[in-house]
């Protein structure tokens, strides 16, 4: 026998090999249990742990998608804006408009100023240069992202 205790118990005869036979394969049992109730415990938490990481990573992706979908509508406005703006005139009639609670000016010709108060060009904001552009552009741009759109007049019906 392997355990002295258990054999000290057989010669004492206070038990027979049955209930020592009985007694190691119990004990075998409850360290298999305890081995598979072991690995359960890890492959739940492992499994947890995917799906918290699926989770996380998919949030993620969401986060940059959005981000990469406003990268695209500014580019979009800056390509708009800078393949329409009319030319400005250094020359010609001041037209203050507001951007940020500040007035500012910029100078165009007595006929795209004569436009900008029919509401047929707008003023737009272009980095830290203002640019006019035909109406139809600016509200493309508008629909883009409103904030860039700084003076559009628009015709009453």
């Amino acid at each position: 026998m392997g355990n002295p205790f258990q054999d000290q118990l057989l010669k004492a005869g206070l038990v027979n090999e049955k209930q020592v036979n009985k007694a190691k394969h119990e004990k075998r049992i409850s360290n298999k249990q305890k081995k598979h109730s072991n690995t359960t415990d890890t492959t739940s938490k492992i499994k947890q742990e995917l799906a918290a990481d699926k989770k996380r990573n998919q949030e993620l992706n969401r986060q940059l998608n959005k981000e990469k979908q406003q990268w695209e509508r500014l580019a979009q406005v800056k390509q708009l804006i800078e393949q329409n703006r009319l030319d400005k005139d250094d020359r010609g009639e001041a037209y203050n408009f507001v951007d940020e609670n500040k007035i500012k000016r910029i100078y165009v010709s007595d006929e795209i100023a004569d436009q900008l108060s029919r509401g047929q060009v707008a003023i737009v904001k272009l980095g830290i240069n203002y640019e006019v552009v035909p109406v139809k552009v600016a509200r493309q741009i508008a629909s883009r992202d409103k904030k860039t759109v700084l003076v559009l007049h628009e015709k009453e019906s």
